[in-house]
């Protein structure tokens, strides 16, 4: 009968306690892959060995190094490999990273640029983290909307890459804060409700979330607020 009251309307059949361990664990790795995307960024910046990844030649690259480690995240998630593997790929996605970083640097306060990207993230992760406690009602239907419009994001972004428009990088910027933002709330709630019992997959899609939304404001801050000597 204890074990029935545990179980919400939503019908997966996981208790509140399984739910919270989940959360509890997906937040901790969430912490943990922040390391290796910070000693990944370092990397880059300090040896230049993304600088030459520009156009069409970095698009591949990240494509093919993204979706890979994804696909092996997923094989392995159900393993002991898993976490390394998710570990690897967060390390691969800060040096992906790090040629955003390294121009940011080059801006006078490009520090204080990229410590303003870093507290915004975190500012959006709290404030949809208390909003997915707090919303009772179930938002599973948005999935489908926000992979749509994370579609439609990643179609402008290539086309921008030939392009090379400041324009263009900006609004795709903005939308991408919106939809990757909203992709938090998404992916918490997901968790909270039972929709996504486990942690590395959990931890794969908030960490996406968080690192397109910190990519998103630190090109947008570089654009708008870049100052030279």
């Amino acid at each position: 009968m204890n074990h029935i009251n545990t179980l919400d309307s939503a019908g997966y059949g996981i208790s509140q306690q399984q739910r919270h361990r989940v959360l509890r664990n997906t937040y901790w790795l969430l912490a943990l892959s922040l390391l290796p995307t910070v000693l990944g960024a370092w990397v880059g910046v300090s040896t230049g060995i993304t600088a030459g990844l520009t156009g069409f030649m970095g698009l591949i690259v990240f494509m093919v190094g993204a979706f890979g480690f994804m696909f092996a995240i997923e094989k392995t998630k159900n393993s002991a490999a898993g976490i390394p593997v998710l570990l690897g790929f967060t390390f691969f996605m800060g040096l992906m990273l790090s040629r955003l970083i390294a121009m940011v640097l080059g801006f006078s306060n490009g520090s204080q640029l990229i410590m303003t990207a870093f507290a915004g993230t975190a500012g959006v992760f709290f404030v949809m983290a208390s909003l997915a406690t707090v919303i009772k009602r179930d938002i599973s239907g948005m999935g489908k909307w926000l992979f749509v419009g994370a579609l439609v994001l990643m179609v402008g972004a290539v086309i921008n890459v030939f392009v090379g428009s400041s324009a263009g990088m900006m609004a795709i910027s903005m939308l991408a804060i919106g939809i990757f933002s909203a992709y938090m709330l998404y992916d918490i709630k997901q968790i909270l409700d039972g929709g996504e019992t486990n942690y590395i997959s959990a931890t794969l899609a908030l960490y996406l979330d968080v690192f397109n939304v910190f990519q998103s404001l630190l090109a947008l801050l570089g654009i708008m607020g870049g100052e030279r000597d």
